[in-house]
């Protein structure tokens, strides 16, 4: 399972769906525009939860702040009323507030009454840190890029250091966007949950897959390879962040969404992961089940919400999906070099070089 987009890693016991992504989700597209200009290596994802216009039919909801060094946009209100009512932007730090504005004139173009007579739009935007590897002063994201990246959103899509994933680190390598998918069986149905994360946290040495602490090997051979000691990378703190997004079209509400978001922490810590101090590490989660109206009629809704007790096989499917979004973006990346001579590794090359090395030995042996 999962061997092409993770090389020999199996990661866990679920099943994918046909893509192994959170386009498995029916309804749920994703479009990427990268922006690699001079020292600047930045870019947007764009996930559209649904088709239609989910300002007036919105989504179930819900996040979960793991760490909260980070500045994210629309939060609060997904908290508050557990609706989401815009795509859902990824980018970088200094590019939050152009793709909100971005978001908002999108869907004023579909909604005229919008800010008038109709209520205002919470666009949701989430962001981790690529200044290591690119020059975020320059700021060269604007609504283009967004509205693109909107217009380019298909149920396939790029991995790696792509869209808001390009300059991204990740556990001392190239970080960037990862995603998976699992499904489920109930009551003779499948259902599917999807995963998708945008990598950018974690200290060098601390990647572990499978349960072993491959990172602190793969560190070693580094410094074999370099000749030197790395003493400073293993002192650095864990000051990046990623945003994990679960995409379900189980009837879920938003508290029962929220209980998926809390176990992408688990997913998360996984890999390595320990929720530094300097890491804002956020989920958000969705159900593609059923639509909220913005209108007030009719006064009273009803649907069909997933039994508690029938819950588990989903938060094991949920955590297990984030994990292997996070590897699948690992093993896309590539060895890259940014501004001012910074540079990351690719975890594949290094692993599948490491690994040549070893098979050397052990046949010398």
């Amino acid at each position: 399972m999962g061997l092409e987009k993770n090389g020999p890693f199996s990661i866990g016991r679920g099943q994918p769906g046909k893509r192994n992504l959170i386009t498995d989700v029916p309804g749920v597209l994703v479009g990427h525009v990268t922006v690699d200009e001079g020292d600047y290596h930045s870019g947007v994802t764009a996930i559209i939860p649904g088709p239609g216009n989910l300002f007036m039919e919105k989504l179930p909801a819900a996040c979960h702040v793991i760490n909260g060094f980070g500045k994210s946009l629309g939060l609060m209100q997904i908290e508050e009323l557990g609706t989401l009512e815009s795509p859902v932007i990824l980018t970088n730090t200094f590019s939050v507030g152009t793709a909100a504005t971005a978001l908002i004139q999108r869907a004023m173009t579909e909604n005229p009454e919008m800010g008038r007579n109709l209520p205002s739009l919470n666009p949701v935007v989430a962001e981790c840190n690529d200044g290591y590897l690119s020059d975020i002063r320059q700021m060269k994201i604007g609504r283009d890029q967004v509205w693109e990246a909107l217009d380019r959103a298909a149920e396939t899509f790029e991995e790696g250091a792509v869209g808001a994933g390009r300059g991204m680190s990740c556990l001392g390598f190239q970080g960037g966007i990862g995603s998976s998918s699992r499904q489920l069986e109930l009551s003779g149905k499948t259902y599917t949950i999807g995963a998708l994360s945008l990598c950018n946290f974690g200290r060098k040495g601390r990647l572990i897959l499978g349960g072993e602490r491959l990172g602190e090997k793969l560190l070693a051979y580094q410094e074999t390879l370099a000749g030197v000691p790395a003493e400073q990378e293993r002192q650095e703190a864990d000051k990046g962040s990623i945003i994990m997004v679960l995409a379900t079209d189980l009837p879920l509400s938003d508290r029962q969404l929220k209980r998926l978001c809390v176990r992408a922490g688990a997913g998360l810590a996984r890999t390595g992961s320990y929720y530094g101090h300097g890491s804002g590490d956020l989920a958000l989660a969705f159900s593609t089940a059923r639509r909220i109206p913005q209108e007030k009629e009719p006064l009273l809704l009803s649907w069909q919400q997933l039994s508690e007790g029938c819950l588990e096989e989903a938060l094991e499917l949920s955590a297990e999906a984030v994990e292997e979004s996070i590897i699948s973006a690992l093993w896309q990346g590539e060895s890259f070099a940014g501004r001012d001579g910074h540079q990351r590794p690719g975890f594949r090359q290094l692993y599948l070089s490491w690994r040549k090395a070893c098979d050397t030995i052990e046949m010398v042996h």
